[in-house]
């Protein structure tokens, strides 16, 4: 396995990665609520950095306060955040790992809008609420829209100085920059709205005020959602953008100066295709309280998630897409268990065709999420050019050192990770970790694991031996 394609060098030109196996941006609430950053999150990327991948793209940080996801994660909105990420950088670069700060704007997509957004609604493309959960917003004027170029700009500036190896924009899954780009969610008139030019103007403005601010000697990639099934779950909604749409703006920002590309799908989040696999009812009526005042709708997905009666519904809904995907373009070649097989056809690759359709037509690296955790399915995708480095999140949830696994020549490790999504409907409440019982010895060793993010790596090691 050392001699695997995954464990050839990516080159970005400006940045190299050791191996093809990228931490995709997943992380719980660890930081303090007034955005500044806590060693639990310093613990949490080390682990990973520990285990093996290449490079770490962190989750979303926020470039200013209002345009936080969910309070409690660590921003980058002031020069006073520069001495933490630092850290951050510092304990992943320990291990050869590089480190990506994924700069974001949640825009009208805020799970728990936080204190500072609760006199005034979100900013947004739109001012149509977001009509899954609710999300109120309202349109942001030209000059708002300028303000934030400058924001994201400026979190660039702020991750080079913190000597972070590159940055991404988070320009998928329904957060600002997809409420830009997004031919179903933005119905603006003005050179920010109507056609895919017009909406992908804010992105292409941001990528070259990250230019104009760093140069061209550090890394920026960003991530898209190439197909985003915008009416997946309210299919009264327009699609949105197309695959071709994707195509041409991906053209577009490598030309404005990205240097890669990173492919998801998907107009919201959590959205059935992203992450794919189970839903539990049994845990989302438990944390989905904790959304009630953030969305409109909030109240009535509460009452589809707590009674039985009503789940059908929203199963149907959230379930119908899935359907209608096209065969998976590969499949990996071990001979596996008919189980763990299907898991993995369900699960594994969702987002390849799109991928290797955007591929063709760009010249920078492509990165492909999608519930990759199986070696020769994902050195089977490199190899036959669907993308040039994979991302991960779930499955390094559930098996950080994942890719140690591959390198002692397994393809899968003992314990996969079955997809269940346990882990992010947790998220909201509690802590992030694995909630699959079924892959512990028993609960305690499962919470053990859970709360191991807030004692330092070499501590939760010295424990394990202790244990043995």
């Amino acid at each position: 396995m050392k001699t695997n394609i995954i464990f050839q060098p990516l080159d970005f030109t400006i940045l190299t990665v050791k191996n093809r196996i990228f931490r995709s941006s997943i992380s719980g609430r660890w930081d303090n609520y007034d955005g500044s950053g806590t060693q639990a999150r310093i613990n949490w990327e080390e682990k990973f950095a520990r285990g093996g991948v290449g490079a770490i793209i962190s989750s979303f940080v926020p470039v200013n306060i209002r345009g936080r996801i969910m309070p409690n994660y660590a921003t980058i909105h002031s020069d006073e955040c520069i001495p933490f990420w630092r850290k951050v950088g510092e304990a992943v670069h320990k291990y050869d790992c590089k480190y990506i700060l994924q700069l974001s704007h949640s825009g009208r997509q805020q799970d728990i809008a936080g204190v500072e957004n609760q006199e005034e609604v979100a900013l947004s493309s739109t001012s149509r609420p977001e009509p899954f959960h609710g999300f109120r917003c309202r349109a942001m004027t030209v000059e708002e829209i300028h303000q934030t170029v400058r924001d994201f700009a400026n979190g660039a500036r702020r991750a080079k100085e913190a000597g972070l190896d590159g940055v991404e924009l988070h320009s998928a899954n329904g957060y600002l920059f997809t409420q830009f780009l997004s031919s179903g969610i933005n119905d603006r008139t003005d050179e920010y709205g109507g056609t895919l030019e017009n909406r992908a103007r804010f992105l292409l403005d941001v990528i070259k005020a990250i230019r104009q601010e760093v140069g061209n000697d550090f890394h920026l990639q960003f991530k898209i959602s190439a197909i985003e099934y915008n009416n997946a779950v309210t299919f009264w909604e327009q699609p949105g953008n197309t695959l071709a749409d994707s195509i041409k703006v991906c053209q577009w920002a490598e030309a404005a100066g990205a240097n890669a590309v990173h492919v998801s799908t998907g107009s919201l989040f959590p959205h059935p295709l992203n992450p794919i696999g189970d839903f539990s009812f049994e845990i989302i009526r438990k944390t989905y309280d904790a959304m009630l005042s953030s969305g409109i709708y909030a109240l009535r997905n509460y009452f589809l998630f707590r009674y039985w009666l009503l789940r059908p519904v929203f199963s149907f809904l959230w379930n119908r897409v899935k359907h209608s995907l096209p065969p998976q373009p590969i499949t990996g070649d071990e001979v596996l268990d008919p189980a763990i097989a299907q898991l993995l056809a369900a699960n594994q690759g969702i987002n390849l065709h799109a991928a290797g359709e955007i591929k063709k037509h760009v010249n920078i690296p492509v990165l492909c999420t999608g519930g990759f955790q199986q070696a020769s399915f994902i050195s089977e995708a490199i190899s036959d050019r669907y993308c040039d480095a994979v991302t991960i999140a779930r499955p390094l949830i559930a098996n950080k050192n994942l890719v140690q696994w591959f390198e002692k020549g397994e393809d899968l490790p003992p314990r996969p990770c079955t997809y269940c999504n346990k882990c992010l409907l947790n998220v909201i409440e509690n802590p992030l970790g694995c909630y699959e019982q079924s892959r512990y010895d028993s609960y305690e060793d499962m919470m053990k694991d859970v709360m191991s993010v807030f004692q330092p790596v070499e501590a939760v090691e010295t424990l394990a031996k202790c244990d043995v």
